[in-house]
């Protein structure tokens, strides 16, 4: 085989290498816009369901199915104020807010974390003032969240606060039989607390941009190959050239020159 064959082969191989790589990475969006599709057909499914009793959506074993999610559900019994705890670092209006984590004992006598809302940072580590939940007997509807995992930076938080919403973390700051499989953003409290929280955005509906970067990656790897060709093609072109051998262009004579040879030819009649 000759190097320029071999030179080709090379090339090819080379852009098969990098279509391969595409592919990769476009199978990789498509399945990230899969999941985000089902992710958004979750929140419109429960997201204003009817709310039911807690117990009819998380049983005796305390386990959250993932297709609940998002689905409200309402509680009866009384707020635990006096174990209230802080998550911080939490965007909330353009800043680093506090959540505010209050357990609520539950009819049944489990224990659940619910999220009453943010409230925004203070001069200090903590906010200047935090609304309290109703004191007694209350019935609070919240949507159902799943517990966050601990930060991979190994970073803590201050007595009273925590740095996410790990539910077993949680549970053992809390007294009491706590579910630790979900959580719950607050949505309705009757009767209601000293002083309003801020409230919770409902989830977007965007899709991303999964599904275009699939087609871009399956673009790139067509294009490598057309850019290879390319290469070879303008090599064949060259080579033919190189062995058939390229005419030289005639040089015409510039019309000055023209001119003064016919001058020298009429001083030499003279």
């Amino acid at each position: 085989m000759s190097r320029r064959l071999t030179r080709w082969a090379v090339y090819v191989l080379i852009a098969i290498g990098f279509a391969v790589a595409c592919v990769v990475l476009s199978n990789w969006q498509f399945e990230r816009n899969e999941t985000r599709a089902a992710q958004i057909e979750l929140v419109e499914q429960n997201y204003d369901a009817d709310p039911v009793p807690l117990s009819d959506v998380i049983g005796a074993d305390g386990a959250l199915d993932p297709s609940d999610e998002w689905r409200p559900v309402t509680l009866q019994g009384e707020y635990l104020a006096d174990q209230q705890l802080l998550v911080r670092n939490r965007p909330h209006g353009g800043t680093s807010a506090f959540e505010v984590l209050v357990p609520f004992r539950n009819a049944d006598g489990r224990v659940f974390i619910v999220d009453r809302g943010w409230v925004a940072p203070g001069e200090g580590a903590e906010p200047d003032s935090v609304p309290s939940p109703p004191e007694g007997e209350a019935e609070v509807t919240v949507r159902l969240r799943p517990g966050e995992q601990l930060p991979a930076s190994g970073r803590g938080a201050p007595e009273g606060q925590v740095p996410t919403i790990h539910l077993p973390s949680i549970a053992t700051l809390t007294d009491g039989d706590v579910i630790t499989s979900a959580y719950g953003r607050v949505v309705t409290e009757e009767p209601a607390g000293a002083g309003a929280l801020g409230g919770f955005d409902s989830p977007t509906d965007d899709p991303g941009p999964h599904l275009s970067y699939a087609i871009q990656w399956i673009l790139f790897a067509l294009m490598g190959f057309i850019f290879i060709g390319y290469i070879i093609r303008t090599e064949i072109v060259k080579h033919r050239e190189e062995v058939e051998g390229v005419p030289t262009p005639v040089k015409t004579p510039r019309r000055k020159d023209h001119d003064a040879d016919v001058e020298d030819e009429l001083l030499d009649v003279r």
